[in-house]
């Protein structure tokens, strides 16, 4: 019987076959540690009894969440961050250079087939690049910190096969936002989504991103793509024999398989306050927009600053309207000045700060107060999440979140 690509993943790190419901405990090839869980985790790795890393190069730690600070406590994790790389001789620390989940496949240390375990549920992001990553807390952190190994359940398999071109004004958020919208927020609860068709695999790796990025907000354990050309190039590798056979096999067993035609999907945003209420942007109606977000995780890219560039060039926003751009990384940052992109955005009239997760988790600039709209391009839209929990919340894509700025109301791009 042929496997699906995260029972290929498992088998290999394990060393026999796996079906979906086994228990198993896999070896891990990377953590990753960011700033606002580190107090917690290093609590926890202590009282546990270690005292050494089990392996120092393949742990990594990411200040964003906190940096720069933006309340008093902030301080207190960056510290305790470096002290704790400087005691375990971590050398993979990054306290200024970007998110978290843009820096781990950006930097090189995922590849396809590993096995990654992160303190942040968006680390299904680096299934982008074909590896089996997924969010977990601090006391999970710690055992692997100790151990280097991690038990887990085999997820069940949904495929998503996405077949056509999709329009100019569509971007993989609209797709993904439809997919949640369709499986809702619990609706692929500890499940593999596995997307397949010639419309993913004309995607770029950015694109691929924004979409195992929000994997999570189905529920999904991981969010899988096949590793390809484009993929090797990303993560400057040449696929080996295994990376190469890292896809969903003819005869796989899949729980559910969901078709999509390109043709089909539309603009659409998320609308307060559920990532899962999903509608077409021409059926929202008439609502004034006070600011616009556009970074994260999910869509702070070179590729997402350039699509909102260029509806905004030669532009200027809307009056009493304002636009905050934060680069996902400090690479994306300088690729942008270097390319005119910043310039572009700033002369629309674009405040744009220094690169982290900002505004997305409520933080360093930005936050929004009672009755306001934001229109942005992060991933989750709960209340109180960019400020009080009387803010607007709608999740669109660059393009639309553009768009958006320009008219001061909500539109499509």
């Amino acid at each position: 019987m042929g496997m699906t690509m995260i029972e290929k993943i498992i088998a290999h790190n394990v060393g026999h076959a796996v079906k979906p419901g086994d228990i198993v405990t896999v070896d891990v090839d990377y953590v990753m540690l960011d700033d606002i869980m580190m107090p917690f985790i290093v609590s926890k790795f202590k009282e546990m009894g270690f005292t050494k890393v089990w392996n120092p190069d393949k742990t990594v730690i990411i200040c964003d969440h906190l940096v720069p600070a933006s309340q008093v406590d902030d301080t207190r994790a960056y510290h305790i961050c470096c002290d704790f790389a400087k005691e375990q001789e971590i050398k993979t620390l990054h306290t200024s250079d970007g998110i978290c989940h843009q820096l781990m496949t950006e930097a090189g240390y995922v590849k396809p087939g590993h096995i990654v375990f992160g303190t942040d549920s968006h680390t299904t992001t680096y299934g982008c690049v074909g590896a089996f990553s997924s969010g977990i807390g601090y006391t999970e952190m710690a055992g692997i910190l100790g151990t280097g190994q991690l038990w887990c359940r085999v997820p069940a398999t949904i495929r998503i096969n996405i077949t056509g071109k999709l329009a100019d004004n569509v971007m993989s958020k609209d797709v993904i936002l439809k997919i949640i919208g369709d499986l809702t927020a619990a609706g692929a609860t500890y499940k593999a989504l596995e997307f397949t068709g010639d419309t993913v695999e004309n995607m770029s790796v950015s694109s691929r991103m924004t979409m195992t990025n929000m994997a999570i907000e189905a529920g999904a354990k991981c969010g899988l793509f096949a590793p390809d050309a484009k993929t090797a190039e990303y993560c400057g590798i040449e696929l080996d024999e295994f990376q190469a056979s890292l896809k969903g096999d003819e005869d796989a067993v899949y729980e559910a398989v969901m078709e999509y035609r390109a043709e089909d999907f539309v603009p659409v945003m998320a609308v307060p306050s559920n990532v899962d209420h999903v509608v077409p942007i021409t059926e929202i109606g008439d609502v004034t927009v006070d600011q616009v977000f556009l970074g994260s995780c999910t869509n702070g890219r070179l590729e997402d600053l350039m699509e909102a560039a260029e509806i905004l060039k030669g532009k200027k926003i809307a009056p009493f309207t304002r636009l905050i751009v934060t680069p996902a990384s400090r690479k994306v940052y300088m690729e942008a000045l270097k390319n005119g992109t910043l310039e572009i955005l700033s002369q629309a009239g674009a405040d744009i700060t220094h690169p982290s997760c900002g505004l997305c988790c409520g933080r360093t600039g930005g936050i929004l107060t009672d009755g306001e709209t934001v229109v942005a391009t992060n991933n989750r839209n709960f209340l109180g999440r960019m400020g009080t929990s009387k803010v607007n919340i709608y999740l669109a894509s660059p393009k639309s979140a553009a768009a958006c700025a320009l008219a001061g109301k909500i539109v499509q791009a």
